[in-house]
């Protein structure tokens, strides 16, 4: 407000959640300097009348609704230097005004981003001295439908810093002379659009020569382009340079040893081209260096030694490459090194024991070489893999190490077509945060140990082509997490049931084992007497071991009950001398419950009450003596006392936040060996049991409309959680098994056991720390996450923030279009869900979209209009590769995601109910 005329100068209503169309009662305040309406759920088209507010400086409408053309008005606005009209759903062509209206424009930031704009970048080439924006530093039109060539007259604007046209469909030469007039360019992305090299694609020499004079030059992204030619030597002469990308390409010829004279670089990506030779060892001149990725290429010989000198390298991906010779020992030096991925290549030789020294190595894949000899101890022995070990498709031999064992936060392991011999150690029941192990294709022996069986989070098992015999434990079919499993082609025996585990199993997971019989459809029936006395065991167990279990109980656990008054309220129940002591506390909040109270509701957390596992606890449901539905999470009984921070926190948590789209807490119980919330029971179950098959949650499956809906509830919670709850939190594990749904499927964001808390101000770009303040005990050594959807700033060791969960929703779109799971594709694929994805866009999307209808289409006879469907699938996969960018500051905020998913959830729910279904090939 203008205090000497009382005229408004200046309205921020940013993220207020507002909702409407733009009132044109803003259009008279003719002072206007300041509008920022940026980030709330405006809709319909950007009225003309704009043009009236002539002293207009600063206009954001972004991450809203808004839609039809961009108004030729706002070109006229003479004072304008700010202008954001990003995120929006705006389509038509750019209007010439902005560019071509007049020569001394002070429009400094345009964002035009992230909308359906199409047509050609408005600069008349014929008269380039009358057009362009002279003060203009920000040019961001990224995602877009932009097509052409990019004009000459952008050269005008020559104190550009940061031009960002990625994800367009421009073509042409790369704009080489317009980027020579530039001298103060900072960030250039250009990549996946259709652009070429110099001399019919074959010739980078121009492009790199006219960054020459960009001194201040930090980043260069031209992937995705296929651009073709040799990189040249002159590259090294941008100095300033901090991070390269020129992945997915038709880049050939030997990699330039000039390239290490850029000494300030940290990430180099020459992955997914032609690239042969050998690999420069002049690379290790390059100190500052965080990641290497050169996989996908025909380079050949040796892994130089001097990758050893390199400090802060914590990602080498060497894979899908032509190397040969040896693992340098020299990677003993990399303490900083996290991933190591030299998969599909020739190397032979041992694995050299020094790679034990990488403390924190999480991922390490070898698979796919020629590597012989044992599984060094010192390496099995890395206790700081949390991500995957992969050793298959080697000429391994020996003994499975024991040492194995000490991987207990490992997610996945695979040694699998090797020479292996002996037996499967039990002890690699210690792995407990194990989902897939695969040691199939080897000379194993001996029976299968139940202390895997019996492993709490384990999804995936296969032991086929082995020589293992015995009786398949009864710890794999009390499995409430296995999905798949293969016994195939070994020598078990005895009798299978297609109940637990075993339901969705069918003969092909039992394939050359001779001595089984049992109910799996197609399976040899055993002998009745033998299913005669197998079932007297079975009914003498059941009756013999609850007399033992009630005795044990009583004697051991009734000393320390507690017998609570009805109507008395406190927030923890433990045992008696405890539980006096909170008596007299008169700030109660929840009611107590008893851990008896726990045993009874749920039959002594017996198996038929478990709904689900997480990496630290089961799930069982329960009814209490009022009637009161409820789910118990215990944290597993060898994590209690290690885990009790990761419990502390998830009851703060849970104790200090309130949103319809986060559980609510109903009380606690601890003791020193028993700590357990008690939450309400969600009758639908997981968002996880709706996606994949096996369950019969998913016989009906959920359409489009709903998971959207379901997404948005996400979003909702999510954006709550960084930016309006009392204390931020950063949730820090968001995944399908995460997202509870009620009664009429509205998602609640759940198992908040790693959580940070951070600083209760925070800035609005949610960049808010670790506060260090608060004394919950460290969780340090757990990874932030599940696998899959580990933000990868992470993996480099960086601190938990807002950006990761935001990475972890982005997956969530993907998997959800997808229909794949992110394991599956890293496993699979060799490459993260934003790669894969990434790689299929924008040309190769037609199978994933039509997949997507087919499996998310109303159940019934139910019309529906298939391009708006596809549009929202589209868009939801767009939503997901910007949310799982690789640098955390240019991914959106969980309140811009919030409202786009919102715009997506408006566009079902708005469209006609009485459409045809139209042609499948209607999908382009």
């Amino acid at each position: 407000m203008n205090k000497n005329n009382n005229r408004v100068v200046e309205l921020n209503l940013s993220h207020k959640s507002l909702k409407g169309k733009l009132s044109p009662a803003l259009f008279s305040l003719s002072q206007l300097a300041i509008l920022d309406l940026s980030g709330n759920f405006f809709h319909g088209q950007i009225p003309p009348q704009i043009g009236n507010l002539y002293e207009l400086k600063e206009l954001s409408l972004s991450s809203n609704l808004l839609e039809g053309n961009i108004p030729s008005e706002v070109g006229f606005l003479p004072r304008l230097v700010y202008l954001d009209l990003g995120s929006n759903k705006l389509f038509g062509t750019i209007p010439s005004s902005i560019f071509c209206n007049n020569i001394s424009s002070s429009l400094q930031y345009l964002d035009l981003s992230n909308n359906s704009l199409s047509g050609e970048i408005p600069l008349n080439t014929e008269n380039s001295d009358q057009c362009g924006l002279k003060e203009l530093k920000y040019l961001l039109l990224w995602s877009n439908r932009l097509v052409g060539k990019v004009p000459f007259a952008l050269s005008n604007s020559s104190k550009l810093e940061w031009l960002d046209l990625e994800t367009n469909l421009f073509t042409g030469e790369l704009p080489s002379d317009i980027l020579s007039h530039m001298p103060n360019l900072k960030f250039l992305y250009l990549s996946y659009n259709h652009f070429s090299s110099h001399n019919d694609n074959t010739n980078l020499k121009p492009f790199f020569a006219s960054l020459a004079n960009s001194s201040n030059l930090q980043e260069i992204d031209l992937a995705g382009n296929y651009l073709g030619g040799e990189l040249p030597s002159i590259i090294g002469h941008l100095s300033s340079l901090v991070q390269i990308n020129l992945d997915t390409n038709l880049i050939y010829g030997p990699i330039p040893p000039q390239i290490s004279n850029i000494v300030n670089l940290t990430l180099l990506n020459l992955s997914s081209n032609l690239f042969n030779g050998s690999i420069p060892s002049q690379l290790c001149h390059m100190a500052k260096l965080e990641r290497l990725y050169l996989s996908n290429n025909s380079l050949s010989g040796e892994i130089p030694a001097s990758f050893g000198d390199m400090p802060h390298l914590g990602l080498l991906d060497l894979s899908k490459n032509k190397l040969s010779g040896t693992i340098p020992d020299s990677f003993a030096n990399l303490v900083q090194l996290r991933r190591l991925l030299l998969y599909e290549n020739e190397l032979t030789g041992n694995i050299p024991t020094s790679l034990g020294k990488c403390v924190n190595l999480e991922i390490l894949d070898l698979s796919h070489n020629r590597i012989s000899g044992t599984i060094p101890g010192e390496v099995a022995g890395l206790s700081s893999l949390k991500l995957y070990l992969n050793l298959s498709s080697n000429f391994l031999h020996g003994n499975i190490p024991l040492e194995l064992s000490k991987m207990d936060m490992v997610l996945a392991i695979d040694l699998s077509s090797n020479n292996l011999s002996s037996l499967l150690p039990s002890q690699l029941g210690s792995c407990i945060a194990l989902e897939y192990l695969n040691v199939s294709s080897n000379g194993l022996e001996g029976e299968f140990p139940e202390a895997i069986g019996s492993l709490p989070y384990l999804k995936v098992l296969d032991i086929s082509f082995n020589k293992l015999n015995g009786e398949i434990p009864h710890s794999l079919h009390a499995s409430p997490t296995l999905k798949v499993l293969n016994f195939s082609y070994n020598n078990f025996h005895g009798n299978i049931t297609d109940e637990g585990a075993f339901s969705s199993l069918t003969l092909n997971s039992f394939l050359g084992n001779e001595g089984l019989c049992g109910s799996i459809k197609g399976m040899r029936k055993c002998p009745k007497g033998r299913t005669r006395h197998f079932l007297i065991a079975i009914l003498l167990s059941l009756i013999i071991t609850p007399i033992f279990c009630i005795v044990g109980w009583r004697s051991k656990i009734r000393p320390h009950l507690t017998v609570l008054k009805n109507g008395k309220k406190g927030v923890i129940v433990k045992d008696e001398e405890e539980a006096s002591r909170d008596n007299n506390n008169q700030e109660v909040k929840y009611p107590r419950i008893s851990r008896r109270q726990l045993l009874e509701a749920t039959g002594g957390f017996s198996g038929s009450s478990l709904v689900g596992s997480g990496r630290f606890g089961h799930v069982y449901k329960g009814v209490l003596k009022d009637n009161t539905q409820i789910a118990v999470k215990v944290l597993h009984a060898k994590s209690a006392a290690e885990l009790s921070g990761s419990f502390k926190r998830e009851c703060q948590v849970l104790k200090r936040t309130r949103h319809r789209n986060l559980i609510r807490i109903i009380t606690t119980c601890s003791r020193p060996d028993f700590k357990a919330l008690v939450l309400p029971l969600m009758p639908n179950g997981s968002l996880e049991d709706h996606l994949y098959p096996g369950s019969l949650k998913n016989i009906n499956g959920l359409d489009l409309v709903q998971l959207v809906r379901i997404c948005s509830d996400v979003a909702e919670g999510m954006a709550y959680l960084h930016h309006y709850a009392p204390v931020k939190v950063v949730h820090c594990d968001l995944k399908p098994s995460n997202i509870l749904l009620d009664d009429d499927f509205t998602a609640l964001v759940t198992d908040f056991g790693i959580a940070r808390l951070v600083k209760g101000g925070g800035d609005e770009s949610g960049s808010c720390g670790v506060d260090d303040s608060v004394s919950y005990d460290s969780t340090d050594g757990l990874l932030c996450g599940s696998v899959g959807y580990i933000a990868p700033e992470y993996g480099m060791g960086r601190h938990a923030s807002p950006q990761g969960d935001v990475y972890s929703f982005g997956v969530l779109l993907l998997e959800i279009v997808t229909g794949k799971r992110p394991t599956d594709v890293l496993f699979q694929e060799g490459s993260s869900m934003h790669e894969w994805v990434k790689s299929q866009y924008p040309n190769k999307l037609g199978p994933i979209v039509e997949g997507a209808m087919v499996r998310r289409a109303p159940r019934g006879p139910v019309p529906f209009d298939r391009k708006i469907w596809a549009d929202v699938i589209l868009e939801m996969i767009e939503l997901g590769l910007i949310c799982t960018q690789y640098n955390p500051a240019t991914r959106p905020s969980m309140l811009d995601v919030a409202n786009e998913v919102s715009i997506l959830k408006q566009c079902l729910c708005a469209s006609p109910s009485n459409l045809v279904v139209e042609d499948a090939n209607s999908i382009n």
